[in-house]
């Protein structure tokens, strides 16, 4: 509610014009509607953003977990992504400019790895409904693997055992046991 105030109070006190063009911002305005029939009540507005929040932790997670899955799995995929992360970033942190390049040879994997099978993996939904936070969530995750690529490389511990169950996603029930190895010696 810190937030929602503080949107709040920046148009109050003239910092700001609107309550912002982000979900957000958009809540806020639904929730301050002049006309009854069309306000979102406190309630309503919190639920809301909850479930922005955990939908979207559950999806970032979950597109991370089965990534870095195939890629300790398929070594060839991993360092074809390396070399692509080492080549725009070098070892600077990910930045906007070099996140926007990167290919997303993923994509052609799950296609494969599925048997083109649309239904079998679709994070952000399929159809005309989709994921409001899809591009967030990409960004998000290209930053993390980038920067995972970037120091590490990625093997499935012996100790892994496959035994996918579905909640509301397909989850890996035990997790999904990796191990590191530095790229540098220094590490």
């Amino acid at each position: 509610m810190k937030i929602v105030k503080r949107r709040e109070d920046e148009v109050v006190n003239g910092e700001a014009d609107s309550f912002g063009r982000d979900f957000l911002g958009l809540l806020v305005h639904a929730y301050r509607d002049l006309g009854e029939k069309n306000r979102l009540s406190l309630e309503d507005l919190v639920d809301e953003c909850k479930t922005f929040y955990l939908a979207g932790q559950e999806t970032v997670n979950s597109l991370l977990a089965w990534t870095i899955l195939l890629l300790a799995i398929h070594g060839h995929w991993q360092e074809k992504e390396r070399r692509e992360v080492i080549q725009i970033f070098g070892n600077q942190n990910p930045h906007v400019e070099g996140i926007a390049k990167l290919k997303t040879r993923f994509t052609e994997g799950i296609a494969r790895a599925t048997k083109y099978n649309s239904a079998a993996y679709f994070p952000f939904g399929l159809g005309p409904r989709s994921c409001v936070g899809m591009t967030f969530a990409t960004t998000e995750t290209k930053i993390v693997l980038s920067m995972i690529l970037q120091r590490y490389t990625i093997t499935l511990s012996p100790a892994y055992v496959h035994s996918p169950m579905t909640i509301i996603t397909l989850q890996p029930q035990h997790g999904i046991q990796i191990t590191l190895e530095s790229l540098h010696n220094d590490a």
